[in-house]
């Protein structure tokens, strides 16, 4: 039996219909209807990815990712029938790992899935980090660009290493700088936008950026060259369209 998956919506039709083929493709399927019920399943089964519905009758889809958040670090999937970019903000500033909008394709689902999983593998912080012809020595706080070492100031070096360890991820803007910048910055995002542009052009190309890519409306996502299968790559590559900014 291959790796565990909750699906929490309140819907049978989508839950059937997702769990058939997770269990098609190898999962191990659990399954539940209400936000109570999501929190019991994950903590007495521990499952490896969580597929979450944000509008989920008693505890909200919300609510239940904010109180995982504050015992798990299990990988969640978001399903959102709401297209509006706060609400998508707010679950990534909430901890929610990826997102898909209803109606979706099970493909589309099935990728994010694999990827979450990817990225919940081992929660240990990497020593180095690799995309493409960059290299970051998190232990020793260098960059290089073709091997060639790269001056970062401490603020792009700090910007750099957020995105890094979140690979694949979005972060939100108010993620990125309240980590960087530290509480009381989250909607100063124009100190973003300026550092963004600086890392750029020193790592990347600002006209047509591969390293750090932008998320409308949402926040920043750290490139890495892709590992999954070719299916998965089109399926996210559909669904999250990489676009300059600013």
């Amino acid at each position: 039996m291959g790796p565990r998956v909750l699906v929490v919506d309140d819907e049978p039709p989508i839950v059937r219909m997702v769990a058939a083929n997770l269990r098609m493709h190898g999962f191990e399927v659990l399954t539940a209807g209400t936000g109570e019920a999501a929190l019991n399943a994950a903590e007495a089964y521990q499952p490896a990815v969580v597929v979450l519905d944000l509008g989920l009758p008693g505890i909200d889809g919300m609510e239940v990712l904010r109180r995982l958040r504050a015992w798990s670090a299990i990988p969640v999937v978001v399903l959102t029938a709401v297209h509006d970019e706060r609400e998508k903000v707010a679950a990534f500033d909430a901890g929610a790992d990826d997102y898909v909008t209803k109606p979706f394709g099970i493909q589309e689902l099935l990728a994010r899935v694999r990827v979450a999983l990817r990225h919940g593998r081992g929660t240990d912080t990497p020593r180095m980090v690799e995309a493409g012809r960059v290299r970051i020595d998190l232990a020793g706080h260098t960059v290089s660009l073709d091997d060639e070492l790269v001056h970062l100031t401490r603020t792009e070096y700090r910007l750099l290493e957020a995105l890094a360890t979140n690979p694949g991820r979005i972060c939100s803007h108010r993620y990125l700088l309240e980590r960087v910048w530290g509480p009381g910055y989250g909607d100063e995002s124009q100190y973003l936008h300026v550092y963004i542009a600086s890392l750029r052009r020193k790592l990347d190309d600002p006209a047509d950026p591969k390293l750090i890519a932008t998320e409308p409306g949402m926040g920043y996502r750290f490139v890495t060259p892709p590992t999954g299968s070719a299916r998965d790559r089109q399926a996210m590559a559909r669904a999250a369209p990489e676009q300059p900014e600013p």
